[in-house]
C-alpha cells in the first residue's frame, strides 16, 4: 500500500532536501493479504461451480425425452394393471444412456408387455420417431406386428403430427390404438400435488354404485374420452371413475364420473 501526499513539485524537492524519502509502507503484508482473498474466491468460486454442475445435464436433449417418455409409459401402464418389472421403472437416466446411448435408436425403445392377471392380454408401445407420421409407417408398423391375436392394444409415440391418412390406416386394426405425443408424457400428470386421486371402478363396483344411489349411468357427471386423465387410463365410454379430493382447508370430498 503507497500512501501519497498530495504537495506540488516544490514541496517534493524540499522533502528531498531536508533528507525525506519515500516509503512504501506495509507493502509485503498487502499483496500476502490481497493474494490470500484472491486464493479464497477463486475457491469459493470452484465450489460453487461444482455445486450447480450436479444440477446441470451434459447429456443430449433427445436422449432426455425419450426417457422421461419411456418412464411416464411404464408409469402408466403399471397403473393399468401390466405386469412391469421394478427395475424397469427406477432405472435412472446414467442407466439408460448407457444402454441405449445419447441419440437412442426409436426401434430399440419398444415395450411387449402382458397384463398382471391376464396374460393373454398383451399391450405394444412403439416410438415412431421425429418424422411425420405417414401411412407408408403405419402399414410397416401393422406389418411388423405378429401374434395378433394376443394383441389387445398398440400405444404409438410420436414426435410429430400424423396425417389424416395415416389415422384412417390407423382405424383399420383391429385392436385398439392410441397416440400420444412424446411431450404429453414428459410428465406423470396423476403425481401432480394438486390432481385429485382417481380409481376407475371395476363393473361390478359400478353396478353396486348405481344401485346405492338409485341413477342411472347418464345421471352421473361426465369426463370426456378425451380427458388427459381418461386417456392415461386408457379409459372406455361407460366406465366409472371416482374422484377424491381432499385438503388442508377442505375435507375429503368424493365425487364419481362416467366416461363419455
Amino acid at each position: 500500500m503507497w500512501v501519497f501526499l498530495r504537495i506540488g513539485q516544490r514541496g517534493r524537492e524540499m522533502a528531498g532536501e531536508n533528507g525525506f524519502q519515500w516509503e512504501r509502507v506495509g507493502g509485503e503484508e498487502a499483496e500476502q493479504e490481497g493474494a490470500e482473498q484472491e486464493g479464497a474466491e477463486q475457491e469459493g468460486a470452484e465450489q460453487v461451480k461444482g455445486c450447480l454442475s450436479k444440477f446441470i445435464d451434459d447429456g443430449t436433449v433427445e436422449s432426455h425425452r425419450y426417457y422421461l417418455s419411456r418412464r411416464t409409459t411404464l408409469e402408466m401402464l403399471k397403473d393399468r394393471g401390466y405386469s412391469i418389472p421394478s427395475n424397469e421403472i427406477d432405472l435412472s437416466l446414467s442407466q439408460f444412456r448407457h444402454m441405449h446411448g445419447h441419440s437412442p435408436d426409436p426401434d430399440r425403445l419398444r415395450l411387449s408387455l402382458a397384463h398382471a392377471t391376464n396374460p393373454s392380454k398383451r399391450i405394444l408401445v412403439i416410438f415412431c420417431g421425429p418424422g411425420v407420421v405417414k401411412v407408408t409407417a403405419i402399414r410397416n408398423i401393422a406389418g411388423q406386428i405378429v401374434n395378433r391375436d394376443t394383441l389387445s392394444g398398440l400405444i404409438l409415440i410420436v414426435e410429430n403430427h400424423v396425417t389424416s391418412q395415416a389415422l384412417k390406416a390407423v382405424g383399420l386394426f383391429s385392436f385398439k390404438v392410441e397416440i400420444f405425443q412424446i411431450t404429453d408424457l414428459l410428465v406423470n400428470i396423476t403425481k401432480h400435488v394438486l390432481k385429485p386421486k382417481h380409481q376407475v371402478l371395476t363393473d361390478r363396483q359400478k353396478k353396486n354404485l348405481l344401485k346405492k344411489f338409485n341413477i342411472e349411468e347418464k345421471q352421473l357427471p361426465r369426463m370426456l374420452q378425451t380427458d388427459a386423465i381418461a386417456r392415461y387410463y386408457g379409459l372406455e365410454r361407460g366406465q366409472v371413475v371416482k374422484v377424491t379430493y381432499s385438503g388442508e382447508i377442505t375435507q375429503m370430498h368424493v365425487t364419481y364420473r362416467c366416461v363419455w
